[in-house]
């Protein structure tokens, strides 16, 4: 354990050297026990991300209370309630009927949820989220729900491993976000919501997701090595 936290220690520093303060760094813990997990709170991680719901209902009691949690993989409308109490952000809002669920549940705990709006950057059919072309009328349905607030825009781009598509979809959703910040400068669009998140870059594209204006990124691999299906 102690060489794996060092090559833990060793990861981490070297990506904060890269980021240099440019943007947050959230670590990935799909797979990651809580003990390990814990570790990275004295090595600068501050912001850990959950992709499934079921484990994180398991390691959330063991979980360091000073981290903040995210939730960044698909969710669906009958699982929201087992995260809403545990999450400071959910990465994955993509549909209304999602809003509805997210926003009840969260008026039932008296909760504001802050939300990013996942974008489908390929319009994969096998993937979740919104077409880049329909975010801004999906925000003006939002306003509707008292209990979500959107912070800003997820993607993941399709092009898995090529570098230059991958610049070409995270350019084109950064005009958008930048788009929609001006925007928001009469409220025309975002009312109570504020763009403040661009959650772009995983551990193989982080440094170009950054160039191009992403101002979280999300390193699962990176950062504890290849992990277990």
């Amino acid at each position: 354990m102690n060489e794996y936290t060092e090559i833990i220690r060793s990861n981490i520093n070297e990506i904060q050297s890269v980021i240099n303060g440019r943007a947050k760094l959230l670590a990935a813990t799909k797979t990651i026990p809580a003990e390990v997990i814990n570790l990275t709170y004295d090595m600068g991680i501050r912001i850990i991300g959950e992709n499934r719901v079921q484990e994180l209902s398991e390691k959330f009691p063991l979980l360091d209370k000073r981290f903040e949690v995210h939730f960044i993989g698909r969710l669906q409308r009958n699982k929201v309630k087992y995260i809403i109490d545990k999450v400071s952000l959910i990465h994955s809002l993509d549909s209304l009927p999602l809003a509805e669920e997210i926003d009840k549940r969260a008026k039932s705990i008296d909760k504001v949820q802050n939300c990013l709006i996942e974008i489908n950057l390929g319009n994969e059919e096998n993937k979740g989220g919104i077409p880049l072309e329909e975010v801004e009328v999906f925000l003006e349905r939002l306003k509707a729900f008292d209990h979500i607030r959107i912070c800003g825009l997820m993607g993941v781009t399709p092009a898995e491993g090529d570098i230059e598509k991958n610049i070409y979809f995270f350019t084109k959703i950064t005009q958008k976000f930048i788009d929609i910040r001006s925007k928001n400068v009469d409220n025309s669009i975002m009312g109570k919501n504020a763009m403040e998140i661009l959650s772009l870059g995983m551990t193989g594209d982080y440094k170009a997701a950054i160039e191009c204006g992403s101002n979280l990124v999300r390193i699962g691999e990176g950062i504890f090595g290849k992990r277990k299906k």
